[in-house]
């Protein structure tokens, strides 16, 4: 009787314990990517509302909010390396302080390209800029990132961009596009937000996992079979009946 395979045995059910924790977590993974997108469906439709209302929530991130922004269109801005559309040039970043709210906030007021060399004036002014925004998450900037050279900056540093500016005192933990110019007559700058795009390829990664666990179970249950069949008796010699040498 042939030995059991515990060796490979132990191997197999790891391998497949593994593979099946994987395609767990892409399910799980796919629950939470569709929850996102209907969030963020959901905070596009929402109509706009003041930033105490807004960043006051739980998660604000996609709702939009109505902004008045004191001496916007000629306020100081720094400079983000940027791509839209295909087109190298730069994000214009400025400080809004909010009537009424206890924060100073960093808007996003739009695209420039490169190819503009001009930009909107800078003066002291308190014409009052009313725009809606909407609210997105700033991730901290990756290890890779280029350091900012004077006010041009190349990574989404919210702190650095402050000091920059000059802003002192606390500061909301947002990014905030505006959607609306706060140039509109100038219209070289392009008021945008990213696009909520998701990639959501979680079922076919969780279809990929599940199915390699169960091509694996096949091929051990076949090489099971194989180690554990008894081995194939030894035919008898037949006797030719020739005499053979002693």
């Amino acid at each position: 009787m042939r030995r059991f395979p515990w060796v490979l045995t132990v191997i197999s059910v790891v391998a497949f314990a593994i593979l099946i924790m994987l395609g767990v977590w892409q399910v799980e993974r796919l629950q939470w990517k569709e929850g996102l997108i209907a969030r963020a469906e959901a905070a596009a439709d929402a109509p706009p509302a003041a930033p105490a209302q807004v960043l006051g929530a739980d998660d604000p991130e996609f709702l939009r909010v109505a902004l008045t922004c004191p001496g916007l269109a000629t306020a100081p801005f720094v400079e983000l390396q940027s791509i839209h559309e295909g087109r190298p040039g730069v994000r214009l970043i400025s400080a809004c302080r909010h009537p009424g709210y206890p924060r100073t906030l960093l808007i996003d007021r739009g695209f420039v390209a490169d190819e503009i060399s001009a930009r909107p004036p800078v003066s002291a002014s308190d014409a009052p800029v009313e725009l809606i925004a909407q609210v997105r998450a700033t991730p901290a900037p990756g290890p890779m990132a280029l350091a900012a050279e004077g006010r041009r900056f190349f990574a989404r540093d919210n702190a650095a961009m402050a000091r920059g500016l000059g802003v002192e005192g606390p500061m909301a933990p947002w990014t905030l596009f505006a959607t609306d110019s706060s140039n509109p007559d100038w219209r070289a700058l392009q008021p945008t937000a990213p696009p909520a795009a998701f990639a959501n390829n979680h079922l076919g990664y969780a279809i990929t996992w599940f199915g390699l666990a169960l091509a694996l179970a096949g091929v051990y249950i076949a090489l099971l079979r194989r180690k554990l069949s008894p081995a194939p008796a030894a035919a008898p010699r037949e006797d030719d009946g020739e005499e053979r040498p002693s």
